[in-house]
């Protein structure tokens, strides 16, 4: 137990453990602060024990009470990420297994990386302000003191003070409301969420919201302009539960919500319990993108149950989640369907690896945290290098079902618990010990801590990938001659997977010149769709191919929307065409102020702007 540490956290991981958070929110959109009480509930785990660590980032602390006696406490050196660590002395000791209420007064800073303060005119309503969290991965501690680490998980109850024409919603079941007695113009929303987890899973949002029943345990929130439209969008998340269910095991989280945010939130899905984070670039209209809602309903089970014991691990969170969504996607549509997903999931590796560096230690399954921000290692790569071995072991072991059952088992051993990799392989070798010969011919080393693309590719199946494969290499082959043998007719028959396909296909290969692209234009007319990953997808390719026409439309896609997915790659690309590199970043600079903190600091990183001029760091 002892040597057990977290390199992204200062917190006394090996001293006491948080088993519950009692959580006291003040929401101050005019100063833009978090005025807060936070209890914690902390268990003692050695003897002789009188001080403990917390994990701090911008926070002002007011006091510190230990069972209501005064605590001396000190603030630490600041490090560049992580923070600042909370020294606390105890005003007696205790021994192991015994358990103390650590009360902390404080204030969130107006920069806190964990929140985005949106202005109503950054709403869709106008009229109101917005507050919304993002903690993944170690941002909670700038909203809450805490052992911000994976490897701890608590419960936790909270109250919050808001003005009361907006509505307040948690990652945790709604327990009523009532009139602030301090303050007859707000609201006090409470919540508790009975299910331990980490504090990475701590959310909050504040704004005017509205909700629609979409299913027995489900209901979607957002700003009255989404709502209607987020309801049809999500309206098959009652059959993504019961078929997760089926595959991995009772939903232990009660409620199911989904809440669409303005769109400078920076991902597409954030799985936060009782209450999935989604992007409004979702709302594509044809319910095409919500295997987004399959990867979070997913993570129900891998990540919020079980859960990554450091972000070294991360993999154990996100490779098993893309498994189980892709599962899903196999039993509501088909195997070809799964098979079709998982080619386009090894494309988005390939990518990452380019943009990393094919030796970057980063693209490691298993990466070295030391020093390191986890939000600058953020890429596919625990995603589909992660589902890239459990597809390679399916294949070893048996096949779908087979495999199947031993993700079921492994999430109900490790159930409420954190793991590591060692812990994970330990069991693969336990549950399958019939074939441990076929184990021992894996290539671990080279899968787990070698950096650059997978030693095995696997074979998918091509079915649903061959008309997109034979459309894009006509595009590619064909001369300034041939553009004429293109038709509407070519894309008409293609799903809205399929066109995805296409384009990132053509993105793997050189540029077309740019009568490709300006015919293709023509015949297929992709600037009219607005569907996010086929028009993120079309303008980088247009940029490449040096078309100005397509600059201000990609430099106005990557600043109407925040989603990094999107948002990074169009600048980079608009970055890359020399004779624009300076608007990028006139643009970039004119918006960075909108922008989410996490957002406009890893583009400035891209755009290599000088991070001092940062607004939020």
């Amino acid at each position: 137990m002892a040597s057990f540490s977290d390199p992204c956290s200062f917190s006394s991981l090996t001293k006491c453990i948080t088993k519950h958070l009692n959580l006291t929110y003040n929401v101050e959109f005019d100063r833009r602060v978090l005025k807060a009480k936070v209890a914690l509930t902390i268990e003692v785990l050695e003897d002789n024990f009188s001080s403990l660590t917390l994990d701090t980032k911008d926070l002002q602390i007011f006091t510190v009470t230990v069972n209501g006696q005064d605590a001396k406490f000190a603030l630490g050196a600041k490090h560049s990420f992580m923070g600042t660590p909370l020294e606390i002395t105890l005003p007696f000791e205790l021994s192991r297994g015994q358990q103390v209420i650590v009360e902390v007064s404080y204030e969130t800073a107006p920069t806190a990386s964990a929140l985005q303060w949106l202005t109503p005119e950054q709403t869709a309503g106008k009229q109101h302000p917005y507050l919304f969290s993002q903690c993944q991965a170690t941002h909670c501690r700038s909203m809450v003191p805490c052992q911000d680490s994976p490897s701890v998980k608590h419960t936790y109850y909270a109250q919050v003070s808001v003005p009361r024409e907006l509505v307040a919603v948690m990652s945790a079941m709604r327990d009523g409301q009532e009139p602030d007695p301090q303050d007859s113009s707000r609201i006090i929303y409470r919540f508790r969420q009975p299910v331990s987890m980490p504090s990475y899973l701590i959310a909050i949002v504040v704004g005017a919201l509205e909700s629609r029943e979409i299913g027995p345990r489900s209901r979607v929130w957002s700003e009255k302009e989404y709502v209607d439209k987020a309801a049809f969008e999500f309206s098959e998340t009652e059959t993504m539960l019961k078929t997760a269910e089926d595959l991995a095991g009772p939903y232990v989280w009660g409620q199911y919500d989904i809440l669409v945010l303005p769109p400078s939130f920076p991902y597409g899905g954030m799985e936060n319990p009782c209450l999935t984070f989604a992007t409004p670039t979702l709302l594509a209209g044809d319910r095409s993108l919500s295997n987004v809602i399959a990867h979070e309903i997913s993570h129900s089970w891998t990540g919020n149950l079980v859960t990554n014991k450091t972000w070294e691990h991360f993999w154990l969170n996100e490779g098993h989640t893309v498994y189980l969504e892709r599962m899903i996607g196999r039993s509501m549509e088909s195997e070809q369907f799964r098979q079709f997903k998982a080619m386009g999931g090894w494309k988005d590796l390939q990518e990452s690896i380019n943009t990393f560096g094919a030796n970057n230690p980063l693209t490691n399954l298993v990466p070295n945290l030391h020093e390191v921000d986890t939000d600058d290692a953020f890429s596919s790569v625990p995603y589909e290098k992660g589902f890239a071995l459990l597809y390679h072991l399916e294949e070893l072991m048996g096949g779908p079902e087979v495999f199947m059952g031993f993700v079921k088992s492994y999430i109900q051993l490790f159930a409420y618990h954190s793991v590591t990799t060692e812990e994970w392989k330990n069991y693969l070798f336990t549950y399958f010990k019939d074939k441990v010969d076929i184990l021992n011919k894996v290539d671990w080393n080279a899968w787990m801590h070698t950096p650059g693309m997978p030693p095995v590719k696997p074979q998918y199946d091509t079915t649903l990938a061959d008309v997109c494969i034979t459309l894009c290499q006509r595009w590619v082959k064909a001369g300034e001659g041939d553009l004429g043998g293109f038709r509407e007719a070519d894309v008409k028959t293609l799903s809205t997977h399929q066109l995805i396909e296409f384009l990132s296909l053509l993105l793997q290969e050189e540029p077309l010149p740019l009568g490709h692209v300006q015919k293709m234009q023509e015949v297929y007319d992709l600037n009219s769709c607005m569907n996010a990953e086929i028009r993120s997808r079309w303008l980088r390719l247009c940029v490449r191919s040096k078309w100005e026409d397509a600059v201000p439309m990609a430099l106005k896609m990557a600043t109407d929307q925040g989603r990094m997915k999107f948002t990074r790659p169009l600048f980079r690309e608009v970055y890359n065409f020399d004779k624009y590199k300076a608007e990028a970043v006139r643009v970039f600079q004119a918006h960075r102020a909108a922008m989410h903190p996490v957002t406009a600091n890893l583009v400035a990183k891209d755009l290599k702007v000088d991070s001092s001029q940062t607004t939020s760091f």
